[in-house]
């Protein structure tokens, strides 16, 4: 969606942190695998991937998605737009619902495990209407998806323990 239909929205920023007691190497290989967002996506969305060019994850990748939000079907295709293994990579949302979609993952060495951190900056399109829609509903909704995702995380990395910081 072109950035003239922000229409004046501001940028939001959401944050999540999860300690992993994992090595770096596995932590890093289970995100950079596309197909495990499917298993850390909330289920109601109905997500999945269509396609991936190339077919490996890296700098350069397109990947393309199809989910529902309130029963609508909604396309999303994201670059990734920067890579570092084993430190960092970022998506960009090329197609999506959002003006902006800018997803930083980071994975930081921390107590004999990995503190990773999701980072995603975004603007709704729509300036008024989309700054009440973000108040009434997609706030909550993000901070639903993203606490999802830590539970989901937890049960597949952390035998069902939730670690939002490292231990002392």
């Amino acid at each position: 969606m072109h950035s003239v239909f922000a229409l004046g929205a501001p940028e939001y920023i959401l944050t999540r942190q999860q300690w992993i007691p994992r090595p770096k190497e596995e932590v890093f290989a289970f995100f950079c695998d596309p197909y495990n967002l499917c298993k850390i996506t909330p289920e109601w969305m109905l997500f999945h991937i269509v396609s991936m060019q190339p077919p490996t994850i890296g700098q350069g990748t397109i990947i393309n998605y199809r989910l529902r939000w309130m029963g609508m079907p909604i396309r999303w295709r994201t670059l990734i737009d920067e890579w570092e293994p084993g430190r960092k990579f970022v998506d960009t949302a090329l197609i999506s619902p959002y003006i902006l979609w800018h997803h930083t993952h980071t994975f930081e060495p921390v107590s004999e495990g990995i503190l990773m951190t999701d980072r995603v900056r975004y603007r709704l399109p729509f300036g008024p209407l989309g700054i009440l829609a973000h108040r009434i509903m997609v706030q909550r909704q993000l901070d639903e998806i993203f606490d999802y995702r830590i539970q989901r995380i937890a049960e597949l990395l952390c035998d069902g323990q939730v670690y939002l910081h490292p231990p002392k």
